[in-house]
């Protein structure tokens, strides 16, 4: 089964890590992506641009219509998104657990309910 993990932040929180901490940041993210990818566990990481750079997208009269986004106004958006195929919801939440990031701030997990053919 799927499940997404969702990981959340702000520029606030990113600005507050010392930038000589960054390096040993992402080692610590890349090796747990390389850990799940290896057991096959982890089809995709993605981490998102800065929240300024989204954009809204509605069709009005026919024609798009593009605002700024994000849509909810929230001090934290989406930084990051994982897409796991594991044999259980337990599985996914351990692996959220495992999550380098998990140490800051909660990682959501959601479970997919279907893939379009």
């Amino acid at each position: 089964m799927k499940y997404l993990m969702l990981v959340y932040g702000n520029q606030e929180k990113w600005d507050a890590i010392p930038a000589d901490q960054w390096p040993a940041a992402i080692a610590k993210q890349e090796a747990f992506n390389t850990r799940y990818r290896e057991t096959g566990e982890l089809i995709g990481a993605y981490g998102l641009a800065d929240a300024v750079m989204a954009r809204l997208v509605r069709r009005e009269g026919g024609a798009p219509a593009v605002t700024d986004g994000p849509y909810l106004e929230t001090k934290e958006y989406l930084a990051s998104l994982y897409l796991l195929d594991v044999d259980s919801q337990e599985r996914a939440e351990q692996i959220a657990a495992d999550m380098p990031w998990a140490d800051e701030a909660p990682v959501e997990v959601w479970p997919v309910l279907h893939e379009s053919a």
